[in-house]
């Protein structure tokens, strides 16, 4: 027997998850991306960033255009502690990250005179990498992996398709899950900063990535001066 319409209205509730059942205001959680332009973000090197119709932000390189070396989008705000958490796309074989607590701003990282690959994101603060599910021939590959510090469990991320990645940034721990799963963790480097701001890669002219619903509940945060 059937449980009826008003079996099935009682039940959607049961079927919503509760982190979409939370308001912004009950749960904490800021939007740091507005889906609708790049308000509150700074671009760093030759990468093109495009808000797309429904509010999905596109990374690419303008073919017409130079492109060596990486390119980032940084928020203007710095935080100390946070939960961050965001959904990306690349393609297979794709090749992106996230940089936390980078106090240079990836100034090091794109071409230029300044350029010096021993000062990237992933050496001054911290990237978690976007890339394979697996690999085989490099243990940072593996998305989600704390770059160069810690490799990520492998198979977790779904290639060619959106997956979830939320990072938990700690004075001492730096916690990483993909689609929910805790795929890595460090406690970080004590000469390094523990506050800086939050960065977007576009990691070379050859790859392109998409990020939606980018969301961060701050522990604490400050303006950068």
């Amino acid at each position: 027997m059937g449980i009826g319409l008003v079996g099935v209205l009682l039940l959607l509730p049961l079927l919503t998850s509760a982190q979409e059942r939370e308001s912004p205001r009950q749960s904490g959680w800021t939007e740091l991306f507005n889906g609708g332009n790049l308000e509150g973000w700074e671009t760093i090197g030759e990468g093109v960033w495009i808000v797309m119709r429904g509010g999905t932000l596109l990374g690419q390189c303008d073919p017409r255009r130079p492109f060596l070396e990486q390119a980032w989008l940084y928020t203007r705000r710095e935080f100390v502690e946070f939960d961050l958490q965001l959904e990306y796309w690349m393609p297979l074989g794709g090749n992106s990250g996230i940089s936390i607590r980078d106090t240079s701003r990836g100034r090091y990282a794109v071409a230029g005179p300044e350029h010096d690959s021993k000062r990237n994101p992933s050496h001054v603060g911290y990237e978690i990498q976007l890339g394979s599910s697996t690999s085989q021939r490099y243990e940072f590959g593996v998305s989600g992996s704390v770059y160069l510090l810690h490799g990520a469990k492998p198979g977790v991320q779904r290639d060619g398709d959106w997956n979830t990645l939320g990072i938990e940034s700690r004075n001492d721990l730096i916690l990483v899950r993909i689609n929910g799963e805790v795929v890595s963790q460090h406690p970080g480097l004590p000469e390094r900063s523990k506050t800086g701001p939050i960065g977007l890669q576009l990691h070379n002219k050859n790859t392109i990535v998409m990020f939606r619903n980018i969301r961060l509940r701050a522990l604490e945060s400050r303006k950068n001066p």
